[in-house]
C-alpha cells in the first residue's frame, strides 16, 4: 500500500508543469528551516526540523529540470553504475 502510494504521488508530481525557480526555493527552505531551529532548546523540534530540512534539501536536488549547481549535490540523481552496487 505504502509504495502504491508513494507512486501516484510521482507520477501527479512528474505530471504537473515545472514552477521555475522550485529547486531554489525548496533549497533555500531547507536549509532557512535548519538554521533556524538548530538551537532550539527543545530536542523534538531540532529533530524534527532536521528531518524536514533534509528532505527539502534532498527535494530540490531530485527531479526535472534541476538546476546544474544542485545536480552536484550528493542526492542528485545520477545513473547507477556496477560500482554503485552493494554485495
Amino acid at each position: 500500500m505504502p509504495v502504491q502510494l508513494l507512486e501516484r504521488i510521482q507520477a501527479l508530481d512528474d505530471s504537473r508543469p515545472n514552477i521555475p525557480g522550485e529547486h531554489w526555493v525548496a533549497l533555500g527552505a531547507g536549509l532557512a528551516l535548519w538554521l533556524a531551529t538548530r538551537r532550539h532548546p527543545s530536542i523534538a523540534v531540532r529533530v524534527l526540523a532536521s528531518i524536514a530540512s533534509s528532505l527539502l534539501v534532498v527535494r530540490a536536488t531530485t527531479g526535472r529540470d534541476v538546476p546544474q549547481p544542485l545536480a552536484k549535490l550528493p542526492y542528485a540523481r545520477t545513473p547507477r553504475t556496477r560500482h554503485d552496487w552493494i554485495g
